[in-house]
């Protein structure tokens, strides 16, 4: 058959939910009037409004750095931390496309979803430029690409994100209770899990070495993608939150259960590769502090998730009191003029999060 016969072939058009039906029904929902959750376009308006590019970022000063400043340890932590980077948010973008975009069944949720998308991409680029700027060597670069398959902590952490992938990953539509379910818990691991205790846990890597001034190229980077991350999260939470009004028997004691044990999963593959990345003995990092760091993080998400806290610990470290995972508005508020782009219409940078 001809690529043009491919191309006339005529489309299965799918049904559409009914009108009021909850947002995770089987169809397609393309109407943006009445909108049934305006919550949604007012994140996707948000985060429209603003916007950063990776020529913003200046690496002037870490290659200097890098050669004069830092130990041997210290670029250990930092080699395999750009090697995780250049995998993690390209696995997140994959999740997005082939699960989240296809059964979340609103069009103003899909808007965000699609401005996510793009952010995924910048990030990547993020990631890419950081490379190519601290690893000169080709074959290094390479290397780093590949890091899921020659990296055993960070390949432990990939298979747990695919893990999650492929438990949804045939579900073409989620037509019983079981594979409602099944949605509800990918979302949560890529929020609560990915995006909320692997890459929190990354920042605090990157904010450690700016609090003894090192690498401002890389944490002023990090900063916008915190920011992005952050709304990420709180767009998934939000679409939780939606689903646990409109199908509240979906969240019962085993879904609690599975969401403590996903997490608990999450800390111990974050512990491999911290293990890993300070192999090499940094002075004021230790694994029991970064045990106690992951246990406070996941404690947030789950009171973000309104769910018992497990843990009950504090932050052990100072430093990432300035990013405040505890009140990501704060951020918000503090970080607003460094990257918002001309707009017409009203902001509001104080929403809670």
């Amino acid at each position: 058959m001809s690529s043009l016969a491919l191309l006339s072939t005529p489309a299965v058009i799918p049904t559409s939910p009914p009108p009021g039906a909850p947002l995770l029904q089987p169809g397609l929902q393309l109407t943006l009037r009445p909108m049934r959750y305006p919550r949604f376009f007012e994140m996707y308006r948000a985060a429209i409004k603003n916007t950063w590019t990776v020529e913003e970022v200046d690496f002037s000063t870490d290659l200097g750095d890098l050669r004069e400043r830092m130990s041997p340890a210290d670029r250990h932590l930092i080699e395999r931390l750009v090697a995780f980077f250049a995998t993690g948010d390209s696995i997140v973008a994959n999740n997005l496309v082939l699960n989240l975009y296809r059964h979340i069944n609103a069009p103003e949720a899909r808007l965000y979803l699609s401005r996510q998308l793009y952010e995924e991409a910048l990030h990547v680029q993020f990631y890419l430029t950081l490379l190519d700027t601290y690893v000169p060597k080709l074959e290094d670069r390479e290397a780093a690409f590949a890091a899921i398959d020659n990296i055993p902590s960070i390949r432990k952490k990939a298979e747990f994100c695919f893990r999650w992938m492929d438990s949804i990953q045939d579900l073409e539509r989620l037509e019983t209770r079981a594979e409602r379910r099944a949605f509800v818990l990918n979302l949560i691991c890529f929020a609560a899990c990915i995006e909320g205790l692997f890459f929190f846990a990354a920042f605090a890597y990157v904010y450690f070495l700016r609090s003894r001034g090192l690498l401002h190229g890389l944490a002023a980077g990090t900063n916008w993608v915190f920011r992005d991350e952050s709304a990420h999260m709180a767009f998934a939470f939000e679409v939780v939150h939606t689903v646990r009004r409109e199908e509240p028997e979906l969240f019962d004691a085993e879904l609690e259960g599975l969401v403590v044990q996903m997490l608990e999963e999450a800390i111990d593959c974050e512990l491999q590769f911290a293990a890993d990345l300070l192999s090499g003995g940094i002075a004021g990092l230790s694994l029991a502090d970064m045990r106690r760091y992951l246990e406070f993080v996941a404690d947030q998400r789950l009171t973000q998730l309104d769910l018992p806290r497990r843990f009950h610990g504090t932050n052990p470290f100072s430093f990432m009191e300035l990013q405040d995972v505890q009140e990501l508005a704060n951020f918000f508020e503090r970080r607003v003029s460094a990257y918002q782009v001309g707009v017409s219409g009203d902001v509001e940078f104080d929403a809670d999060f």
